[in-house]
């Protein structure tokens, strides 16, 4: 398999053909506990259900477990979670590129990658913390829910120069997002989830949770009629009651 990688020359773009054939894209491993699956979910569903995206009708891409390809070559690195802005996948989902993150193909890093710690053997604070490093991805994050690898939950490390610097913020203004840890309950287990917010804090909204705040909007709504049509009938009653005593009620 080849894929067409277009160059500027002399202001003429001309194909170069990479061969991708032997890029392993998947390898049908089992890898993740539970707990990290529904994080996962929890990290990409409401950014395709309630983001609006980084303005301007920009595109994004929001993955979980799709391999990461800087280079053509063997082995990629597979991020749990992987955001980013202004890409747009190939269509044919079958293709090597529409299968991967190839750089080369989408023509940028990542924005920002999420670790999910499950056991000590992930090397997220060493030999991935490197290589998001040297793939120059500006926002890594490191959420340790057992305390396995970290003393705190959730490490943030934002590039600088050639190198991450660890930060205290979990607010990212360069994507339009933040981070916090929400206790609450997800797919009917309740315990303390990292979530996306908006710049203001706001959480991010599931897709289930958007379904209960239209219901509750939608019955608020009703309420609000029926209390408008009672305060109705009830002036009614009381302007009849007064022009049957002979006494025109004021407008």
């Amino acid at each position: 398999m080849t894929t067409a990688v277009l160059e500027e020359t002399t202001g003429v773009e001309s194909p170069i053909y990479v061969e991708t054939s032997h890029l392993i894209t998947e390898d049908d491993e089992p890898v993740d506990n539970i707990f990290s699956e529904k994080q996962q979910r929890l990290l990409t569903e409401p950014l395709y259900t309630s983001w609006t995206g980084p303005g301007d009708d920009r595109p994004f891409l929001v993955t979980a477990n799709v391999g990461l390809f800087m280079v053509n070559q063997n082995p990629a690195i597979v991020p749990d979670v992987l955001l980013s802005l202004d890409v747009v996948m190939p269509e044919d989902w079958w293709s090597m590129e529409g299968r991967s993150y190839a750089v080369w193909q989408l023509g940028k890093t990542p924005d920002c990658v999420i670790e999910i710690v499950s056991n000590r053997k992930g090397n997220e604070l060493g030999d991935k913390l490197k290589r998001y490093e040297q793939l120059r991805v500006p926002i890594y994050v490191v959420f340790d829910p057992d305390l396995q690898i970290q003393d705190e939950l959730v490490a943030v490390y934002l590039l600088n120069g050639f190198g991450y610097r660890k930060a205290d913020t979990w607010s990212f203004p360069e994507i339009g997002l933040g981070l916090t840890l929400w206790d609450g309950e997800f797919e009917d287990r309740k315990t303390e989830w990292l979530r996306w917010t908006d710049l203001d804090g706001n959480l991010i909204a599931t897709g289930d949770e958007q379904r209960v705040r239209a219901e509750q909007e939608a019955a608020r709504a009703k309420q609000e009629a029926a209390r408008a049509e009672q305060e109705k009938s009830r002036a009614d009653r009381l302007a009849a009651q007064l022009r049957a005593a002979g006494i025109e009620p004021e407008a």
